[in-house]
């Protein structure tokens, strides 16, 4: 018998896990890993950095995972070095210290919703601004120290990681995140088991796992499906950020509000405010009302208490951002809550309609958010008068400007955003009580007194910085993807941190108008290739993968940037993430953004630049309208000149391309016999010391607590006091008005008749019939200007009317008028019910204009 040559059977590999065991010395580091606050304080940074600098930068900067992967014989050295070792209990005592100061219970606690948190890019749960905003208040509300918790998602694969290929096309790719990796923690009950949550849908439950992210001292909870409890169908709800289609985000809307509450509850948490960070979150009213009722309460009473502690913050500017549902498939998911809270499926399914009796409109989640919550409100005071417009529609027999929409401007977490060599040059010469007390103007006048050479000393560094970052980063990448080595090396050669250097970086979204600067190449390739003067353009920023259209334009200013005249002067940084942000926020001298008027809601990467001496070109719109200071950035005008787009487009980047030649790049090169432009610094002095004082996200929190939040705290105690005392007597006013607002009539009138003149007063005189409701409406007389257009009247003054007398069920009203300009005036007397506990008219929007 022949012997084989080889007899080998299949090998039974098992799983094993081998965790690292950190030494007794080196615990306390787990614990600083598990907490974002590392996130916004670079000291502890610098402390995973020193631990082992390659490793660090093999992670990407995730600690959690640095120290899993920290060999046993480095520990050990790492427990040996002194100096080290006292850098690790110096760090740590801070964050103790840090963590040990209680919540200030004066302010009210708050329950905060978002479907993404931009924390750092360790943890992948965002995918842009909306993101972004929502890390930062959560960092910025643990520094302030107040009480609030958040809902969220734990993503699986979290937002695509971007690629281009070798002719610009974006290419998305998603890659599932090892949640073991992560700098987060599985919520556990008391006997040591997973908390689930069961969310009902349909007639099923869906199953999620609770994982908590430690937020300095906010705890933010992250829900998941993605387990063996949960069907193939189901398990996807939290795969993708904005993933799957309609159907999978009703499904994630759901688990977003409703599972949002039904967490809490079951963690034993209740909030005095509900904040919900856009639409997507409104269904958490819908449950808050479920458990009034289930306690007891009629369904009005329970939307007095609902409406009273919950805010609803929109950050969309067009309806078409907003989410609608067709009523079958909300109806689907839905159907069964109107039996719950003892209404019909047409009221219910109405509270989320413009036009609540009109069965072709769909369902949108930010109607139902503006009719479940008594403030709203848009994300500057541009987007403010944006948004009451948008919502105009919702409070019918007010005029835009008179509805309750109100806003707070966004801001920035300073800590996050701001550069290490920045943050050491505040701490060096502004006051001690600068970080708690960031929007005093004066303490950022101090910026004043730092020598200029210490000023640009800084920029220099970071631009630096940024290059370094970029060659070590996309070396690679652009290797492998654009093919000719020798035209990559050239194209890294040709990255001068001399060059004035501007980024455009964002989501590529075609409003955003990331084409304006290529509107005319000659004119473009004469600025960038002025060989004494040059300049270079970083573009940088994801499409989304079914924005074609943006996607094309990311492709178009690829094939541009591998022209031979542009080729090291318009790079295009792919996969824009935090850390690439953060690099070039700080990094460049110019931060452009061009969005078409007024669709920039916001805007917060102009407010990051502000924090590092970066200065703002942009159009006025979003932030920069109240941002701007003459003197400390360029702006574009607010007014369009043209209604055509290509029009304004072609005058717009002809203003870009003027501003450049005769302003920009003539300021930033005239150094005379220094190594910098002292014009140049003295811009940015100016942007530090007067813009950047009014963006911090402590501005921010302090404005929804002043706007909104301590306002509706107070008003819900006074509600809900006695067994929900005030509630129950407001329904049930409510109801009465509703029922005999019909039947009230005029009974006699006296009104202003045509050719009235100024200079004189006349007296206006209605009697109205209340049919028993004593003293439950008010009226008052309503001019429009005369010079407006028809389609879009606008408010000149409102006259109120006074209750003068009564006698049975007639009320007599009258109004002193006295006009103080002519023209052709549009009058209307209106009449609406009143009541001194209503927060606002648009909280019972009952108005019947009079003959």
């Amino acid at each position: 018998m022949k012997i084989k040559a080889d007899y080998v059977n299949a090998p039974q590999w098992k799983q094993v896990t081998i965790k690292s065991r950190l030494p007794e010395q080196l615990k306390c580091l787990n614990e600083l890993a598990h907490n974002m606050w590392w996130a916004w304080n670079y000291e502890a940074r610098d402390l995973f950095k020193s631990l082992d600098a390659d490793l660090y930068e093999k992670v990407e900067e995730n600690p959690v995972l640095l120290l899993d992967r920290l060999s046993y014989d480095r520990m050990e050295e790492i427990v040996k070095d002194k100096i080290l070792m006292k850098k690790v209990h110096d760090v740590y005592d801070a964050f103790k210290k840090y963590m040990a100061v209680k919540p200030n219970t004066k302010r009210p606690s708050v329950a905060y919703f978002s479907m993404e948190y931009g924390l750092n890019q360790v943890l992948k749960i965002y995918s842009g601004g909306l993101g972004m905003l929502a890390g930062d208040y959560l960092k910025e509300a643990s520094d302030s120290n107040v009480d609030m918790c958040a809902i969220g998602f734990l993503y699986r694969y979290g937002y695509f990681k971007q690629t281009l290929s070798m002719d610009g096309q974006q290419i998305a790719k998603y890659e599932a995140q090892n949640f073991n990796n992560l700098p987060i923690e599985r919520v556990l009950d008391k006997d040591g088991n997973p908390v689930v949550v069961d969310v009902p849908y349909v007639n099923y439950q869906v199953h999620a796992y609770v994982w908590q992210v430690n937020v300095g001292r906010i705890k933010l909870y992250l829900l998941d499906t993605d387990n063996d409890m949960n069907s193939e169908f189901d398990r996807p709800i939290t795969h993708s950020l904005y993933g799957g289609d309609w159907e999978n985000r009703l499904k994630q809307e759901i688990l977003l509000g409703i599972g949002g509450i039904l967490t809490l509850k079951k963690l034993g948490i209740k909030k005095d405010i509900y904040h919900c960070n856009e639409g997507h979150a409104a269904l958490c009213n819908l449950q808050r009302l479920c458990d009034y009722v289930d306690s007891g309460l009629t369904f009005n009473q329970a939307l007095e208490l609902v409406r009273a502690s919950s805010l609803y913050t929109v950050h969309t500017p067009v309806p078409a951002g907003h989410d609608y549902f067709d009523e079958s498939l909300f109806g689907k998911y839905m159907g069964g809550y109107p039996a719950k809270l003892g209404i019909s499926w047409d009221e219910f399914i109405g509270m989320g309609r413009e036009n609540p009796d009109d069965h072709s409109e769909r369902f949108c989640m930010s109607i139902f958010a503006c009719n479940t919550c008594q403030e709203v409100n848009g994300v500057s005071k541009l987007h403010g008068w944006v948004s009451q417009k948008m919502f105009s529609n919702i409070w019918k027999g007010y005029f835009p400007e008179e509805n309750h929409v109100g806003y707070v401007t966004n801001g920035v977490h300073f800590p996050t955003w701001t550069a290490t060599e920045w943050r050491k040059v505040y701490d060096k010469y502004f006051d001690p009580t600068f970080m708690s007390d960031q929007s005093n103007e004066e303490i950022w006048h101090a910026i004043y007194n730092v020598p200029d050479d210490e000023i640009w000393d800084t920029r220099f560094a970071l631009k630096k910085k940024l290059v370094a970052y970029i060659r070590e980063k996309f070396t690679q990448t652009w290797l492998k993807n654009q093919g000719d080595p020798a035209r990559v090396m050239s194209l890294l050669e040709r990255i001068n941190p001399n060059a004035l250097m501007i980024g455009f970086c964002r989501r590529f979204a075609t409003y955003k108008r990331a084409h304006l600067l290529f509107t005319d190449l000659d004119r473009l390739n004469k600025i960038v290739n002025n060989p004494e003067r040059p300049v270079l353009f970083f573009f940088s920023g994801k499409a989304h993968p079914a924005d074609g259209a943006g996607q094309g334009l990311i492709k178009k200013i690829f094939e541009i940037s591998q022209r031979p005249e542009f080729l090291g002067k318009i790079i295009f940084l792919e996969d824009y993430d935090m850390q690439l942000a953060r690099r070039l926020v700080s990094g460049v001298d110019i931060w452009m953004n061009t969005p078409t008027r007024p669709l920039e809601a916001s805007g917060t990467s102009g407010e990051k630049a502000e924090m590092n001496g970066v200065v703002n070109l942009s159009v006025l719109d979003g932030w920069w309208v109240e941002g701007y200071r003459k003197g400390a950035g360029w702006a574009l005008p607010q007014e369009r000149t043209y209604q055509n787009q290509s029009y304004q487009d072609a005058l717009d980047a002809a203003t870009i391309y003027n501003l450049l030649e005769n302003e920009i790049i003539p300021m930033y090169y005239n150094k005379g016999d220094k190594a910098y432009s002292t014009e140049w610094v003295q811009v940015i002095k100016n942007s530090i010391a007067t813009i950047a004082p009014h963006y911090t996200m402590k501005r921010q929190l302090d404005d929804y607590y002043d706007k909104f939040y301590n306002k509706e705290a107070a008003r819900f105690k006074k509600l809900s006091a006695d067994d929900n005392k005030l509630a129950k007597e407001i329904a049930l006013w409510k109801e009465t008005v509703a029922e005999r607002w019909d039947s009230i009539n005029v009974v006699s009138k006296t009104g202003l008749e045509d050719g009235a003149e100024t200079g004189k007063k006349y007296k206006l005189s209605y009697t109205i019939n209340e049919q028993g409701l004593d003293n439950a409406i008010g009226l008052e007389l309503v001019a429009l200007k005369p010079e407006t257009d028809p389609s879009d009247r606008k408010v000149y003054k409102v006259y109120p009317f006074k209750m003068v007398k009564h006698q049975g069920n007639n009320y007599t009203f009258e109004a002193t008028i006295d006009p103080d300009r002519a023209g052709n005036f549009r009058l209307g007397v209106r009449m609406f019910p009143q009541n001194k506990y209503l927060p606002h008219r648009q909280d019972f929007c009952y108005v019947k204009w009079l003959d």
